[in-house]
């Protein structure tokens, strides 16, 4: 399910059920000096955040894994990691259109190493524009220039009862 940590950067929680996707991806990322955990579905992914006691800078998830969507995992982890960034990859011609909502990055497969490794570089070092929530994402709301958690959490609250 997961490897051990290495690496020296920051830590990055890949999430894809492709085996061979997931291990090239974990590859890539460990040969660009990031500590790497990996899952091949959400619910595994929420299991390893849970037992992970240090930080996890970034979800990189497919959208399409089994018992749970990259985006829905993205809200579950930002409940309880709320800095976490969120960047989403799919082989899927409309795989964006998805994500856009979320404010959260988003990468097409077949994927490019260098280009991967930049991306997530940016990511990791830009402001986290992303919302608590698709459904409630409004494109004039910037969470890192205005305090909207009550409302977020008002939200997160109905949400998931």
């Amino acid at each position: 399910m997961h490897r051990p940590l290495k690496g020296t950067l920051e830590t990055i929680l890949v999430v894809d059920n492709d085996q061979a996707v997931r291990k090239a991806v974990v590859s890539i990322l460990e040969r660009a000096n990031f500590r790497v955990l990996s899952a091949n579905s959400g619910v595994d992914a929420i299991n390893l955040a849970e037992e992970t006691a240090g930080e996890i800078h970034l979800l990189l998830s497919e959208v399409d894994v089994p018992q749970m969507s990259g985006p829905d995992l993205g809200q579950a982890l930002k409940m309880t990691r709320p800095d976490i960034h969120v960047m989403l990859m799919s082989g899927q011609e409309n795989g964006n259109l998805l994500v856009l909502n979320y404010g959260w990055a988003y990468i097409h497969k077949p994927l490019v190493a260098t280009k991967l490794v930049q991306m997530i570089k940016d990511v990791l070092h830009s402001a986290d524009r992303s919302q608590p929530g698709g459904q409630e994402f409004e494109s004039s709301k910037d969470t890192s220039a205005n305090d909207n958690s009550g409302k977020a959490h008002r939200w997160r609250n109905a949400y998931y009862r």
